[in-house]
């Protein structure tokens, strides 16, 4: 709660006493699977305004702990973040009705646009939608940037690490290495005298067996091998798709490649579900259905693993120390995130105008984002046809 005394040893703050039931986890993570558009960074920023802000499930350092974990996970960090706050409320029942809520709107909304692909040959028209709600996107993450670093970054210090986070994915640095490299900056600059006893931490990536023939079951191997080892965003595990199912086994055309990434681009919810897409282009209504299992399945089943011990791990003083850098870090990649989005999504009055109108919106008068984002939308398609580039 608001009122709640902080533990200044430790950094840790109980949860708010109030709990969400298993009805509002459902309506708001189905809500948000319908509404959030734009990738992970304005999923992470709607579900902070929704969690933190409009409902006080968590307080905003709890948030920032699990969004700090679910980045330095493999697989999708905006659904494993949806998992983390189901787990949170409502145990075992609220992790898997967290994410499968977050997650199914998209899939199946994925699912019908593949249906129509094979069917007609093509994609329905995109650049209007995705010209409307860019602008409203790039608002709804500096207005989450802002009210999470008021809490992340605590001192000077933590707000070098950030702009240097930012720097780094800028230069092209991976995400997770950048995570790592700040978790162990403000390790480091707190803990000098106990790093002699922290253990060693080694990565670990699955290994898989060689797959070069087609059936349902490799198909299924081959996307959870993917939510497994895919760190970052939607953008790497196109790299994955692109190596793996085109290059190397030879299912995809280059054409279908580009056409799922534009489907994970203009559908809400993760973009993972551009698993569901190829799935249904290589075997129908049980290709999509497999291959959205088994992408998202490591997700649940890293969330589970981990969840139960953060509130203990958050007590030590070399781990919050790493949380605290990944926390700073996290801002840092979300503020390189905006920065691409923006030069992307502003680029004439029309996009200028959306975007300082929905940052006025979002600021002066606390509008929910899922409004905000149904009329960029919709202006976007009535106002682009003759000018989107």
């Amino acid at each position: 709660m608001a009122g709640t005394p902080s533990n200044h040893a430790t950094g840790w703050r109980p949860e708010p006493d109030s709990k969400a039931s298993l009805w509002q986890l459902a309506t708001l993570f189905l809500r948000l699977g319908v509404t959030a558009f734009g990738g992970p960074a304005a999923h992470i920023a709607m579900m902070e305004g929704e969690v933190v802000n409009r409902r006080r499930w968590l307080d905003r350092q709890r948030f920032l702990d699990l969004l700090g974990v679910a980045n330095l996970l493999p697989g999708p960090s905006s659904s494993e973040l949806a998992i983390y706050i189901g787990q949170s409320q409502a145990g075992w029942a609220g992790l898997l009705l967290g994410g499968a809520c977050f997650i199914l709107p998209a899939a199946l909304l994925t699912a019908t646009i593949a249906w129509a692909y094979m069917r007609f040959g093509s994609l329905p028209q995109t650049a209007g939608i995705l010209y409307g709600i860019r602008p409203v996107v790039v608002a709804i993450i500096l207005q989450a940037l802002r009210r999470l670093g008021q809490t992340a970054l605590k001192t000077r210090f933590l707000m070098m690490i950030a702009i240097g986070a930012a720097a780094a994915s800028l230069a092209g640095f991976g995400p997770v290495w950048i995570l790592l490299c700040c978790g162990a900056v403000v390790l480091a600059e707190r803990n000098a005298e106990r790093l002699r006893s922290l253990p060693a931490l080694f990565g670990f990536v699955p290994t898989a067996a060689i797959i070069t023939q087609w059936s349902l079951g490799n198909l299924f191997l081959v996307f959870l091998k993917l939510g497994a080892v895919v760190f970052g965003s939607g953008y790497v595990l196109v790299a994955f798709l692109r190596a793996d199912l085109m290059d190397r086994l030879h299912w995809l055309t280059e054409k279908q490649l580009l056409d799922a990434v534009a489907v994970g681009q203009i559908t809400p919810g993760p973009v993972f579900s551009t698993a569901t897409f190829i799935g249904y282009i290589l075997a129908g209504g049980k290709g999509a259905v497999l291959a959205t299992v088994a992408i998202f399945l490591p997700a649940f089943f890293l969330v589970a693993c981990t969840g139960p011990f953060l509130p203990r791990l958050r007590k030590s003083k070399i781990v919050s120390a790493l949380l605290d850098g990944v926390n700073a870090g996290s801002l840092g990649l979300m503020l390189a995130v905006v920065l691409f989005l923006a030069r992307a999504a502003i680029f004439d009055l029309i996009t200028a105008l959306t975007a300082i109108g929905s940052a006025t919106f979002l600021l002066r008068f606390k509008v929910n984002p899922t409004w905000l984002m149904l009329v960029g939308a919709v202006l976007g398609i009535v106002y682009s046809v003759p000018h989107v580039r």
